[in-house]
């Protein structure tokens, strides 16, 4: 990982090796430790034929971010070439996109074509968050979008969460599995999926231990 990505995330998420003990009762997704807050629901999308975690959405009234977690090359860098990929993809569907400066780096502002194939375009601000051996996408929709009180409130539900990436040698761009703690009822996110994972045509690199 580089010093841009160490930068970024300087305030979260953090790495299970770094994260403090601030009091905060996490809820255990696997790969993901979740810190509740007050307006904001988790909604979590479960794959049946897997029964892991496809998708893990926050959303309040005016909007949501849907976040994954990746495996990483050791030496980052993995957030360059994911946003050639998804910018790509935003231009071939009619979307439109460009690079600013944002909390978490470099980032990508949209207009993409809303997945139910309804008329217009919708926001949507990509991001990727790299640690060790990791990369996080966020993909904020609706108000969190653009710069205000719902971008803050979902920032820092994305700050406050603790990546638990395992040990075990993964393909580079493969999701690292979530899963449902016992007891709890999946839900579907109510706001409109995100562009496809550029990762979802299959990784081509491996990265080992």
């Amino acid at each position: 990982m580089d010093e841009q990505g160490a930068d970024a995330r300087a305030q979260g998420p953090w790495d299970e090796s770094e994260a403090v003990d601030d009091g905060i009762e996490r809820l255990d997704l696997g790969s993901l430790r979740v810190a509740p807050a007050p307006g904001i629901d988790v909604q979590v999308q479960v794959d049946e034929a897997s029964g892991q975690v496809g998708q893990l959405t926050f959303t309040r009234s005016d909007a949501a971010v849907q976040v994954q977690p990746y495996a990483a090359p050791r030496s980052g860098g993995l957030w360059d070439d994911v946003r050639g990929q998804i910018k790509s993809s935003i231009n071939s569907t009619g979307g439109l996109v460009e690079e600013a400066d944002g909390p978490f780096g470099i980032e990508l502002r949209a207009q993409v074509k809303p997945a139910d194939g309804s008329a217009g375009l919708q926001p949507a601000r990509f991001t990727g968050i790299e640690g060790p051996r990791w990369f996080l996408r966020a993909v904020f929709l609706g108000a969190a979008a653009r710069p205000g009180a719902a971008a803050d409130a979902l920032e820092a539900m994305v700050r406050n969460l603790v990546v638990v990436r395992g040990g075990e040698a993964m393909p580079v761009g493969a999701p690292i599995p979530m899963s449902v703690p016992q007891g709890a009822r999946p839900s579907a996110p109510e706001v409109p999926p995100a562009p496809p994972s550029p990762f979802e045509r299959g990784p081509e690199l491996t990265e080992t231990r």
